[in-house]
């Protein structure tokens, strides 16, 4: 999945943050929802502009984004 056809950040919307396809709705909303156990039919329901590969997209862009973190060694 390639992420960066889905997740758009333009400076102007929602102050910068990573939002869908441009909407109004932030990867962060989708993953709080997600999290909060919706359903991605539920989800999909509620804001019939996103799609399942929207989804998808909000997940890989949060994984790839931690996968980038920089990490401090945890000391014993």
């Amino acid at each position: 999945m390639n992420y960066r056809n889905y997740i758009t950040i333009e400076p102007n919307k929602r102050g910068g943050k990573p939002c869908v396809r441009g909407l109004r709705i932030t990867v962060y909303e989708v993953l709080e929802y997600l999290a909060s156990e919706m359903t991605e039919a539920e989800i999909l329901d509620d804001f019939p502009d996103l799609t399942r590969e929207d989804l998808k997209a909000c997940i890989a862009y949060a994984a790839d984004r931690e996968r980038r973190l920089m990490t401090a060694p945890i000391r014993a």
